[in-house]
């Protein structure tokens, strides 16, 4: 059977991070989509203010509704879970399976500045008090993104618009609503707010989970085994 992937990139990145696990998924007969969200990737060009979360739901959102998808299995990345989370509320119905790769899985007002980590938080909130469009990019070191690939992420990420990280997300359980709900773990990744998110997956029926051992790129390092996963979690 053939699937509909659509796969949303997360902070920095864009729709190229997913090349090589796209590749794979098109030559096993699957139809996917790899948005880039506004104002990142080969749509840097974009950044301006006013992006927000809204912005960025309605990209992936507008993807859907415009290519008629239907059945889809929807996976976000880092990030990402707050767009496909959003996205959700909108388009539930075309939804067959949502995953969450290595992602955050946000509550009813959450914002990504209130869930990230230290690091992250300082530097949404100088970027805030210079007033800038973006917050810079983390180093691909800093995602433990294997030594081989990590000049070619860096060369690629872009400022990240800094009202994605502040707008808090209205939510009233479209997820939950889901059948197939996926939570897939970077182990090499330390993060306790992931830990904390296959934590309560484990802990819910509904849910299936995965570990993969390596970086938070799961895309860039592992691209054989997050394309099983992905068909899995279609099934």
């Amino acid at each position: 059977m053939a699937y509909t992937f659509v796969l949303v990139h997360g902070a920095w990145h864009g729709g190229w991070c997913w090349r090589r696990v796209a590749d794979r998924l098109c030559s096993a007969g699957h139809v996917v989509f790899t948005p880039t969200l506004t104002g990142l990737g080969e749509r840097a060009h974009l950044l301006r203010a006013g992006i927000d979360l809204t912005t960025h739901v309605t990209d992936v959102v507008n993807v859907m509704k415009w290519e008629r998808l239907t059945d889809v299995v929807l996976c976000g990345h880092s990030y990402g879970g707050f767009v496909i989370s959003g996205v959700a509320e909108q388009m539930l119905a075309a939804i067959r399976s949502i995953v969450f790769l290595d992602a955050f899985v946000p509550k009813n007002g959450d914002s990504p500045r209130n869930l990230t980590g230290p690091a992250v938080q300082d530097g949404i909130r100088v970027t805030l008090q210079r007033g800038d469009l973006g917050m810079p990019p983390r180093a691909a070191e800093a995602f433990g993104v294997n030594v081989a690939d990590r000049a070619w992420v860096d060369s690629l990420c872009v400022a990240q618009p800094i009202g994605t990280f502040t707008e808090k997300i209205v939510l009233s359980g479209a997820c939950d609503r889901i059948a197939r709900k996926s939570y897939i773990r970077a182990a090499s990744y330390a993060n306790p707010g992931f830990d904390r998110a296959l934590a309560a997956a484990k802990a819910d029926p509904s849910w299936r989970t995965y570990e993969v051992g390596c970086g938070h790129d799961v895309m860039v390092d592992r691209p054989e085994r997050l394309t099983e996963i992905l068909l899995e979690a279609a099934r």
